[in-house]
């Protein structure tokens, strides 16, 4: 069992102030791997005060001075990947291979492209040619909350953390208490890269608690938070009273438009995406839209796919996916499924249970189902499990109009070899993010959502940019 029940606070670990016991569950067994502590009100207001604290001097610091220490923090996260990546395997269910890869390799690519965006941001700038004394200077917002999910751990930390360091910003980070290990094991690194005491927090604690005491805290400026709407709603709430700047990366149900030009690989392209991380990434293109001509040959070719995608434990190696995250997850999922069941989708592959052979473990049976209306339960909600909901579509207009009918706007997908419509989808589709034909966007590319899948952007300048405050200045003078 691994004890980890300190929390990082102005530089050192230190024992808990209100602390009490928090089993961390190994989810490819169901058995408690670590044990950790949840804060209370008085670690929270001495982890947002060691914040506090440090901002003058890390305002202060120049922004070259504050690079050099990311660009130290990626060699040390570089060569402490393989500890990194066996963490989050074990409490959040990657397996090892897929950890190794996307889960740590997320990280390294967040590092090295706020690094290159932030070589050439200019913090201190002339308003334009015809104002030589006016001046915009970008300063930090202030002490921020950093609050991320299970599902992407490394992704949403360095995401936050490197963003808001390079702004000046000083920082509490509260990460999921399901998988917490590897943002402690990330605090570690913090420390031996050399950030000042205090530029940088860490406090374990659930929602309800530690997350709760963020976003109400008067000494905290903003919130930047990775998880649920219901959650993003409720911190919304909580942070009104103070007026703190609040950013939200939450729910998604993305759209995969496959018209009838698509590329051979489109479906089976669209369907081991939806597998990817059993299921539990926010931009999951969870409902497959296939236009009429093509629909029949599609749903038989990804119940196909589907059911050769293989499950196994996270520690196995190999081509996977592994269990979800916890037991509330896995029965969540299950019920969705037999909703669709029970709303007369007609399901191509999987269904409710286990998988063959596995009798424990928070495993769930890669799904397809076809026949699905928009109005269906498993259309509407954000499953975040390995399940694809096939949809039917004649023309171009109805494609956006089922496409746009939801309350979520994260990510959508395209699959067309026609560039013009292609073009068109992308003005139409109402989404922070559309991706065509398998093509990811690039480096640095903001990532981020509209409607009820959140606000700002993360991810290269507009991440950057998302932790500073514009200053507009006048009679400035030249030095």
């Amino acid at each position: 069992m691994i004890e980890k029940r300190q929390f990082y606070i102005n530089g050192t670990w230190v024992d808990p102030i209100a602390g009490r016991d928090h089993h961390v569950i190994d989810p490819s067994t169901e058995e408690p791997c670590a044990v950790i502590s949840l804060g209370g009100q008085a670690d929270t207001d001495a982890a947002v005060a060691a914040a506090k604290a440090a901002f003058p001097d890390w305002m202060a610091t120049s922004p070259d001075d504050r690079i050099a220490l990311v660009e130290k923090l990626l060699e040390v996260y570089k060569s402490r990947s393989e500890e990194m990546a066996q963490a989050m395997s074990l409490e959040m269910g990657a397996p090892i291979d897929m950890s190794r890869s996307s889960q740590v390799g997320a990280g390294t690519y967040h590092i090295q492209n706020f690094i290159d965006a932030a070589r050439n941001f200019e913090f201190d700038r002339p308003l334009n040619d015809q104002s030589p004394n006016d001046r915009i200077i970008y300063e930090p917002v202030g002490v921020c909350a950093l609050i991320t999910p299970w599902n992407w751990p490394m992704n949403q930390v360095t995401l936050k953390v490197c963003a808001a360091a390079i702004a000046g910003c000083t920082m509490v980070l509260k990460p999921s208490e399901e998988s917490p290990l590897n943002a402690m094991l990330f605090a570690e690194m913090m420390d031996e890269a050399g950030f000042p005491a205090g530029v940088f927090n860490l406090i374990n604690g659930d929602g309800a608690g530690v997350g709760s005491q963020l976003s109400a805290h008067e000494d905290v400026d903003m919130v930047s938070f990775t998880g649920s709407t219901r959650a993003g709603k409720l911190i919304s709430k909580s942070a009104a009273d103070t007026l703190k700047r609040v950013h939200l990366e939450l729910g998604g149900k993305g759209a995969n438009l496959i018209f009838a030009d698509a590329d051979d690989k489109a479906v089976k392209r669209g369907v081991m995406h939806m597998m990817q991380n059993t299921g539990q990434s926010c931009n999951a293109p969870s409902r497959m839209m296939v236009e009429a001509p093509i629909y029949d040959d599609v749903v038989d070719q990804a119940g196909e796919i589907a059911a050769q995608v293989s499950v196994g434990p996270a520690s196995a190696e190999g081509r996977h996916i592994g269990p979800v995250v916890n037991a509330t997850q896995w029965q969540k999922i299950q019920d969705l499924i037999q909703k669709g069941i029970d709303e007369g989708a007609r399901l191509v592959t999987g269904g409710t249970g286990r998988p063959e052979g596995l009798n424990k473990g928070f495993y769930v049976r890669p799904t397809v189902f076809a026949d699905v209306t928009n109005d269906m339960t498993i259309a509407r909600e954000e499953i975040f499990g390995p399940v694809l909901s096939i949809m039917k579509f004649e023309t171009e207009d109805e494609a956006v109009r089922i496409a746009n009918d939801t309350p979520y706007g994260l990510t959508n997908y395209v699959q067309s070899q026609d560039g013009a419509r292609r073009n068109r989808l992308a003005r139409s589709l109402r989404s922070g993010m559309v991706e065509m034909n398998g093509q990811s966007r690039g480096a640095g590319a903001p990532f981020g959502g509209m409607k009820q899948s959140g606000n700002g952007r993360e991810g290269g300048v507009w991440g950057i940019e998302d932790f500073l405050e514009v200053k507009s200045v006048s009679g400035w003078s030249p030095e």
